[in-house]
């Protein structure tokens, strides 16, 4: 059995979800959901404009976004993106973490800060033994599904 797995919402979910959040978290409303932050920013081959709903995480560095999906390929090597986040739209730099240790330690500490619960819902993990997973076990799941850290700092 596996101790923990990726489980994506079914896809209607999401799409209806992402539609609801790109209107409220940059309008008033926004600065009352700290739970999620909106990531907008152009593609690095094509330029094409993304704006991107994502839990929002935060620590000692400051926030991150924690993701499978391929748009954070467009922060490999650092990109600029606007963040709105608790109704404030801020310019920031995004810098995609490619180190797999790193990602690791990154989402096992989520995990344990979040408990087993909480990180299912926010990360999107199930946890199918009811114990916190080990490093080893969260660091082959990330390699198996692509799991990234985009990494979020102020532009100076």
């Amino acid at each position: 059995m596996s101790t923990v797995e990726w489980h994506q919402p079914p896809a209607p979910l999401v799409k209806t979800l992402n539609a609801v959040l790109r209107r409220v978290l940059p309008s008033p409303l926004g600065r009352g959901v700290r739970e999620f932050m909106l990531l907008a920013f152009a593609g690095r081959r094509t330029g094409r404009a993304y704006r991107v709903p994502v839990t929002a995480h935060r620590d000692a560095e400051g926030l991150y976004a924690l993701t499978p999906a391929g748009w954070r390929a467009n922060f490999r090597g650092g990109a600029d993106v606007a963040v709105t986040y608790a109704g404030r739209t801020t310019p920031m730099r995004g810098l995609l973490v490619e180190d797999e240790a790193a990602v690791a330690r990154t989402y096992l500490t989520r995990i344990t800060e979040l408990g087993l619960r909480r990180a299912g819902r926010e990360i999107g993990l199930r946890f199918p033994a009811g114990r916190l997973p080990t490093l080893d076990e969260v660091a082959e799941l990330a390699r198996r599904e692509h799991f990234g850290v985009v990494r979020l700092s102020d532009q100076t």
